[in-house]
Formats: C-alpha cells, sequence, structure tokens
C-alpha cells in the first residue's frame, strides 16, 4: 500500500517510513485479526467445552445437585461452583488443617444452595472464605428444594 509521507515534517518521514515498513498493510492486518479472532474462538469454545465436561463429571461424582437460574447463567454458575468448591478443598484440606470430616459438612451446605447467581457471585472469592459465604447464603440462593422457600 503506497502512503502519501508529504504532509509529515521532514525530520519526521524516515522514522515513519521504517515504521510503516515493518507493519502489515491494512488489508493484511484486517485479514489477520479476523483470522486471529476465529482461531481465538474455537480455542475458547474447545476450553469451554472441556471445564464444562470436567465440570459435569465433578458435579455427578460429588453429588451436586443442578442449579437454577435463567438457561444463559446456568453453566457459568456451574463452573463457577466447580472451581470455588475445588479451590477451598485445596485451601482448607489439602494446604490446610480440615479432616475430611469438616470437608462433608461443607459439601453439605454447598449442596443446599443451587441459584447459579449466587456461585457466580462469589466466583473471585478466595477457597478459604467458602464456608463463612456459604452461612451467610439467603433462603432466596438455596433454591427451591428448600421447604421454608
Amino acid at each position: 500500500m503506497d502512503h502519501d509521507l508529504s504532509g509529515r515534517p521532514a525530520d519526521r518521514r524516515a522514522g515513519f517510513a521504517r515504521w510503516l515498513a515493518i507493519r502489515d498493510c491494512t488489508d493484511c492486518w484486517k485479514q489477520a485479526r479476523d483470522t486471529d479472532s476465529e482461531s481465538t474462538e474455537q480455542w475458547l469454545a474447545a476450553k469451554r467445552a472441556q471445564e464444562q465436561q470436567a465440570t459435569a463429571e465433578w458435579a455427578t461424582k460429588f453429588d451436586m445437585p443442578p442449579l437454577e437460574g435463567p438457561e444463559k447463567a446456568l453453566d457459568w454458575g456451574e463452573r463457577s461452583r466447580h472451581q470455588l468448591m475445588t479451590a477451598a478443598h485445596t485451601a482448607l484440606v489439602t494446604e490446610g488443617t480440615w479432616e475430611e470430616e469438616d470437608w462433608a459438612e461443607l459439601e453439605e451446605k454447598a449442596r443446599t444452595v443451587t441459584r447459579a447467581g449466587w456461585w457466580i457471585d462469589q466466583r473471585d472469592a478466595e477457597g478459604a472464605e467458602l464456608l463463612e459465604l456459604l452461612e451467610a447464603a439467603s433462603e432466596n440462593d438455596r433454591g427451591t428444594e428448600n421447604p421454608f422457600h
């Protein structure tokens, strides 16, 4: 692509010409960007599918109930729950002082919180905070299975 450098001050033309020489033209840049976007989207979709499968397997293995909420929030909520529960187990049991019996009690509390939005809201929490967060969950967060709801 040709560039008119006559509008640039004389002392800035050479530097700009060097910069242009190492850059893709606009059409090439757009094509590369579009290709990168497509490959990034494909990579993200594959990663998300892999995470979702691991999340579903975990939920089945540990008898976690399905979450409730808007359809678009369910997968995100399930991933958030899985990630926070895994981080909590690492912080409290693997690296901490909790026994498996203590963990079993926390799991029971986690099973009662079935609102996907609650888990999404806690996604950035530290694993060590999970017990306190679960105890603070409202009745609305505990879902329709709760007889007091």
